[in-house]
């Protein structure tokens, strides 16, 4: 039996991986954590039955404790930085979806590796501002670190088989988003729905306006520096606009092997979860007669420098990843909330990445001290 905690079940990610596990009867939920969404958090309690569910807050955990009374469920409900880690580390779970959006993931991911958990890795922003940290204690723990985004797992899934040292440049590829046909004008007036709008994928709100600033794409490049031990300059990013190729390795001898599917997160949750196994998985599938074309362009960097300031970043080290994230965390939620437009938001980071002066190999705590200091100075910029 598989038994998976889950960290963000209520998100994109964490109903994905809910549907997963509803079609494969040799997995188990034993627990869960939300944010703010008490109700769905509540659904999935009665459904699931876990031991444990975190839900942000004393008084929604309260709540939600008052909400089960009378039901047959004996779920545990905990609250705040100790009930996610609570989560992430109860002893029955085999494996954890770290599914949770933004750098409050990484202290329960940390906790979750040092309990020598597996991991089904969805939440970027803690291998973006920690991988110095979290890579050398997945080596020491000797767990499995499984990507669950569709460009790494795509690249995971190419690298299975391979010889070491054999691989030559790993390519990340991009939608695009929905503004790739747009000019610099034309972003100012880009509104929130327009952001959200996304040509292919379903993602959360947060992660969908980074697809459309093309941050995504350079918190995946740092990201992949990390999961695939590359330097930067082996790594390249192009637009596949129909998404249907999610990611490729070229190898030294020129072979390029890819991943190409529908845009379905489930299948690389489904792979995390199962690997090395492959198991079948209910959805559309390619019909490669109805393809005419697959279309390949470059990044159009002056329209996006989101991209090239993360791999700026990435190349800094030190607390400067954590800067690029955080001041694109801190500018996103004002640009959900209508305080600033979205144009900028790349002017947020890149203000707050001129003024940093780098602290090289930070700790754990170094690192959420940066952050705390560069969302106060975004709240300062506007």
């Amino acid at each position: 039996m598989k038994n998976i905690s889950i960290l963000g079940s209520t998100g994109s990610i964490g109903t994905q991986t809910l549907e997963v596990v509803r079609n494969n009867e040799d997995m188990r939920v034993v627990a869960l954590s939300a944010g703010s969404n008490i109700d769905l958090i509540e659904k999935q309690i009665l459904e699931f039955e876990p031991e444990v569910a975190c839900i942000n807050g004393k008084d929604k955990a309260l709540e939600l404790k008052k909400r089960l009374e009378g039901a047959s469920v004996k779920t545990e409900i905990v609250e705040g930085m100790e009930g996610l880690i609570e989560v992430a580390t109860v002893e029955s779970a085999n494996i954890v979806v770290a599914a949770i959006v933004g750098m409050i993931g990484i202290r329960p991911v940390i906790h979750a590796i040092e309990a020598g958990k597996d991991i089904a890795f969805a939440n970027k922003e803690t291998l973006v501002t920690a991988g110095h940290i979290i890579m050398p204690l997945v080596k020491k723990k000797q767990v499995h670190f499984l990507p669950v985004d569709s460009e790494h797992s795509a690249i995971f899934q190419c690298l299975q088989g391979r010889s070491e040292g054999a691989v030559e440049k790993i390519l990340i590829t991009a939608s695009g988003g929905p503004f790739r046909n747009y000019d610099p004008e034309d972003l100012k007036r880009v509104t929130i729905e327009d952001a959200l709008n996304h040509p292919n994928w379903s993602m959360g709100r947060k992660i969908t306006t980074d697809s459309a600033t093309l941050v995504n794409k350079g918190l995946e490049v740092i990201e992949a520096k990390w999961l695939f031990n590359v330097d930067y300059d082996d790594i390249e990013v192009v637009v596949q606009p129909q998404s249907i190729i999610h990611s490729m390795v070229r190898f030294k001898d020129g072979a390029v092997i890819a991943q190409l599917g529908t845009p379905d997160m489930k299948l690389p949750i489904q792979y995390a979860l199962t690997y090395p196994e492959r198991r079948y998985l209910p959805g559309e599938r390619l019909d490669f007669k109805k393809i005419s074309e697959i279309k390949f362009e470059d990044v159009r960097r002056d329209v996006f420098p989101a991209l090239d300031m993360a791999i700026a970043a990435g190349k800094a080290g030190g607390t400067m990843p954590t800067v690029f994230n955080a001041a694109n965390e801190a500018a996103v939620s004002l640009f959900l909330d209508n305080k600033i437009s979205f144009t900028s938001i790349v002017d947020a980071i890149d203000k707050c990445m001129k003024t940093h002066i780098i602290k090289e190999n930070p700790s754990l705590d170094e690192v959420l001290e940066v952050e705390k200091e560069v969302r106060t100075k975004v709240l300062e910029l506007f």
